[in-house]
């Protein structure tokens, strides 16, 4: 089954002037590595570029996502996609996700937020290349980037619902925590806003209050 260009929802890049943003903290031992972010489109909201050297490729960041349905945890591992978590923790720290709606939702297979406009068309202003072994894997609870394509990856992730047959394409960002896994089941079951005429809308609690960084 393939994510429609950002597809999993149609997601896509975009940009802003490279500035003050905060640098995740890289844990002392660990190798690092260089990334680059390429301005890309129109920010949906102003941001800073991430940080690009020095970037950890290992140790687990824990990001607690609070929304009207409820507070969820996730676990970014950065080994398998070091500069995506990297970016994902440099969007936290200017309260780009905060206040966003969840946009699309495909019952038993994902929820995808991470567009501040919430037409599935936004994204931070600047994209990045794939960081794919070709192994990846989207059991339940996988949290990963969505795209537009080869390299076009922005803010826009998805959670995946249930095990889901996926080819190797999206960036995995880590996982949700099996404990509050329920409130995204939550969410998902409410189903699809009947009054919207894209027939994709969450009905009820995918409202983002504001994302953390533990």
């Amino acid at each position: 089954m393939k994510l429609r260009p950002i597809a999993i929802a149609a997601a896509v890049l975009t940009v802003v002037a490279m500035s003050g943003c905060s640098k995740p903290s890289t844990p002392s031992g660990t190798d690092t590595t260089t990334c680059q972010y390429k301005a890309s489109g129109q920010a949906a909201k102003k941001v800073a570029l991430p940080e690009t050297g020095d970037v950890a490729t290992s140790g687990v960041i824990k990001f607690t996502m609070k929304l009207t349905g409820g507070t969820i945890t996730m676990n970014f591992d950065r080994h398998g996609a070091p500069c995506a978590v990297n970016s994902f923790a440099a969007l936290v720290g200017q309260g780009y996700f905060d206040n966003t709606d969840c946009h699309r939702l495909v019952p038993g297979f994902v929820l995808q937020c991470g567009d501040p406009t919430a037409s599935g068309t936004g994204g931070p202003g600047y994209s990045f290349a794939d960081e794919l072994s070709g192994k990846e894997t989207y059991p339940r609870g996988t949290v990963a980037m969505a795209n537009a394509g080869p390299n076009t990856n922005g803010s826009q992730f998805f959670i995946v619902l249930a095990d889901a047959q996926l080819p190797p394409k999206y960036d995995v960002l880590g996982t949700v925590d099996a404990a509050t896994m329920p409130v995204v089941d939550a969410i998902a079951a409410a189903g699809v806003d009947p009054s919207d005429p894209s027939g994709i809308k969450p009905a009820w609690g995918a409202h983002i209050d504001s994302i953390t960084a533990a």
